[in-house]
């Protein structure tokens, strides 16, 4: 009958290609054995197959019985989660920008009409970075899946006491201001980067008026490098997400941050540890600038610490992504010594 075969596809054509001829006859059969119970043998009528399908319910349901997943790009389980961190980062991206543009007015007040149209460019672009990367992270999680992350976040249809989840012990809870000062952090170091790296270096004044900067990037590659950059810290973003959403640390949520952290190491390593990242005239602008004097005793001082700080910038950074897995690991087992 015409109204079946409607309903049958109704339902695989939301389904994977593989999986659409299975359970097309899954379905089809499933049918039949409905009408059969129900007394229907021979020719049966429109409406007894309507009361079968309306027993089977709406198509769309029953397809993600079958996929045995939601197609949402975020979900209704962490939707609230998704919206405070998104204001978090809109509000983090707009405060960068607006500095940006009040420290341009501050040192250039004459090219004020230059300064609003950086403003609205920072704003096009890094409104949406902060958006899509924040949009990004939770669809990610989404994709992983809310039941495989343990926290209690799957719907149900009857709810029952026993549900409830265990209290956290405090040595083992995530603390919700880390998690949030963590998103903060990363938005702003990508907003920073994204819309005002050209104020990374040292700033040259002459007679008590801004001149130049002296950038410590090497500009000509830097949009290359740039990518790297947001994605480290986009990572770190997604990290900090699934504190929040946890709410305590437990073995998967250290063994994902040790995954996370591993990808942002090597991001680091590959940013800082190649050379044409950095300024090569550095020091010779710093001497053509009049700040220091060739081979004197702070020209060679300065030299040493600019040689030296891919090696210290790449240590500290890795002490605190080592850091972060190691206390996670010791806040899942005091908790556990506690329970």
């Amino acid at each position: 009958m015409e109204l079946i075969e409607r309903y049958i596809y109704a339902v695989t054509h939301r389904l994977p290609q593989s999986q659409r001829e299975d359970i097309a006859k899954e379905l089809r059969g499933l049918i039949e054995d409905m009408l059969e119970e129900r007394g229907h043998e021979g020719q049966v009528t429109e409406k007894q197959v309507e009361e079968v399908l309306l027993e089977l319910g709406d198509p769309r349901k029953l397809a993600d019985k079958y996929r045995g997943t939601k197609r949402y790009l975020i979900g209704p389980e962490l939707f609230d989660h998704y919206l405070m961190v998104l204001k978090i980062a809109l509000i983090a991206t707009g405060v960068v920008i607006g500095a940006t543009f009040v420290i341009q007015v501050m040192l250039d007040p004459s090219s004020i009409l230059e300064s609003f149209i950086s403003l609205i460019v920072s704003t096009v672009n890094g409104i949406p970075m902060a958006f899509g990367w924040t949009t990004f992270g939770f669809a990610v999680i989404q994709f992983v899946g809310a039941k495989q992350l343990n926290v209690n976040l799957q719907e149900k249809k009857s709810w029952n006491p026993s549900d409830l989840p265990v209290v956290p012990d405090p040595k083992g809870r995530v603390k919700r201001g880390d998690a949030i000062a963590g998103i903060v952090f990363y938005t702003i170091f990508i907003a920073i980067f994204g819309v005002s790296n050209e104020y990374f270096g040292v700033w040259f004044f002459e007679d008590g008026k801004f001149h130049n900067v002296i950038p410590f990037f090497n500009e000509d590659l830097y949009g290359y490098y740039f990518l790297f950059i947001v994605l480290m810290f986009g990572f770190g973003i997604i990290k900090e997400c699934l504190k929040l959403i946890y709410g305590r640390w437990t073995m998967k949520l250290v063994i994902f941050t040790l995954i996370v952290n591993v990808i942002s190491g090597i991001g680091l390593l590959f940013v800082i540890a190649e050379p044409a990242i950095w300024n090569p005239n550095f020091m010779s602008q710093l001497v053509e600038s009049g700040l220091v004097v060739a081979q004197s005793e702070t020209y060679n001082v300065i030299s040493f610490i600019w040689g030296k700080v891919t090696y210290w910038l790449f240590i500290l950074w890795l002490f605190a992504l080592v850091w972060d897995v190691i206390d996670g690991y010791i806040r899942v087992r005091r908790s556990k010594r506690s329970e």
